[in-house]
């Protein structure tokens, strides 16, 4: 029994200088947290102008416009900085773009002489308390706010009441282009802002300055060069009202380069390759008609794909004039060798007889192949004083007349075209 409690002792007498530190720790610390003031700690981790904030918005309602009680609407000055734009689809017909939606107006409800600075606020919560205008893309098909890495939003109170709105947004916008002149064509595509639900009387638009529209030194588009931004402003009608609205039309002109190498240049190398069967002989048939059939099959592909890639329109365009164009010279050579083949293989043998003043005039019409055996079996009639006219029309010498006539005639035709598509569709 002694040595169970002398044991019992022991480890009674080993734990109690770890409870009393214990304890003097615990009483230190709550000693230490009473004696500092609260006055200390709000100036450790508090801001006067936000206190100032936060006693502005006791009694503000977000649910009005700044300028309510004085029964105007108020004006919200709109910029717009490109970041970066997107090559524009001619299938889908828009085009995407990151930008930056710029907004300042004044409320007078936020102006306070206490405020030492301005407050940049990016708390979505905070912002949400506070009016902004509902500008919304009325042209735009799709659109994300940033979210990486934080919510890409700033908003800046200005001790006067000056209110700085800025937002990063990826819309998709839809541009409605005319594609007559594809891809020798400029495109005018619209980026449009308009109020939701405040009518005119409530909220105007207007754009900051005449270059509110700015772009990223290093912007470059993929397809096009912009020549222009014009800035107007407009008013979307709708059934229950008018409402502010701010039109940007950005000028664009087609970069020709890349169809050069993709289209007009791999079909006029197709054109010219169907005209070698013009200096091949009127006997070479298999290789005639396999140049012939593959410059047609590889034309018509070749259109085939520049279609692939474009929205289905009903009228003609640019593009398609010169791929049609070199379709037809393409079979226009395949028709010649036809032409041309059945006459080299054509045979006549004509004998005509003609008599003037009792003289008998003979014509004969031979091939150059028969016209040995053509002479050697020559009637002998007692009464033909000569033979007055031998004409020799050998089928295969026509034959070889026009290819060397296509020779010429093609491609005069085809720069003949050239000459008047380049200048009609360029200027």
């Amino acid at each position: 029994m002694r040595p169970k409690l002398k044991k019992v002792r022991k480890s009674v007498g080993a734990h109690l200088p770890l409870s009393i530190l214990s304890f003097f720790i615990f009483v230190t610390t709550f000693l230490g947290s009473e004696s500092r003031s609260p006055s200390s700690t709000y100036l450790m981790y508090e801001d006067n102008n936000l206190i100032v904030l936060d006693e502005l918005l006791q009694n503000y309602d977000r649910r009005v416009t700044p300028t309510h009680h004085i029964s105007l609407p108020t004006i919200v000055k709109c910029e717009l900085y490109l970041r970066s734009v997107g090559a524009i689809n001619p299938a889908t017909m828009d085009y995407e773009v990151d930008l930056y939606l710029r907004q300042t107006w004044h409320d007078e409800r936020l102006r306070s002489n206490n405020l030492t600075r301005p407050l940049d606020l990016n708390d979505p919560v905070l912002v949400k308390r506070l009016w902004r205008p509902d500008v919304y893309f009325p042209n735009a098909k799709h659109g994300e706010f940033q979210y990486v890495t934080v919510p890409n939003v700033l908003l800046r109170i200005n001790p006067n009441g000056d209110i700085f709105y800025m937002l990063r947004l990826k819309l998709t916008f839809s541009c409605m282009m005319e594609m007559e002149s594809y891809p020798l064509d400029a495109q005018s595509c619209d980026i449009e802002l308009a109020s939701f639900s405040k009518t005119v009387r409530e909220v105007k638009l207007q754009w900051l300055n005449k270059d509110s529209v700015l772009m990223n030194k290093d912007l470059k588009l993929a397809q096009f060069e912009l020549k222009q931004v014009s800035l107007t402003e407009c008013k979307e009608s709708f059934q229950i009202g008018k409402y502010s609205c701010l039109r940007a039309k950005l000028d664009l002109k087609r970069s020709i380069g890349h169809y050069l190498v993709q289209y007009y240049l791999p079909s006029t190398l197709i054109v010219f390759i169907s005209w070698v069967s013009f200096w091949l002989d009127v006997d070479a048939i298999p290789a005639r008609i396999t140049l012939g059939v593959t410059t047609l099959l590889t034309i018509s592909s070749e259109s085939s794909d520049q279609q692939s890639n474009l929205a289905p329109v009903s009228y003609v365009k640019a593009l398609d004039v010169w791929m049609g164009t070199c379709t037809f010279f393409v079979f226009a050579a395949l028709i010649e060798f036809t032409f041309v083949s059945y006459l080299a293989r054509k045979r006549q043998n004509i004998q005509e007889v003609k008599t003037e003043d009792g003289e008998i005039k003979t014509t004969l019409v031979v091939p150059i192949s028969s016209l040995h055996e053509t002479l050697t079996n020559l009637p002998t009639v007692a009464n033909v004083k000569e033979v007055s006219t031998l004409m020799l029309l050998p089928a295969r010498g026509c034959a070889k007349r026009i290819d060397k006539t296509s020779r010429i005639v093609f491609p005069l035709g085809f720069l003949v075209f050239n000459a008047l598509y380049w200048p009609y569709y360029l200027y």
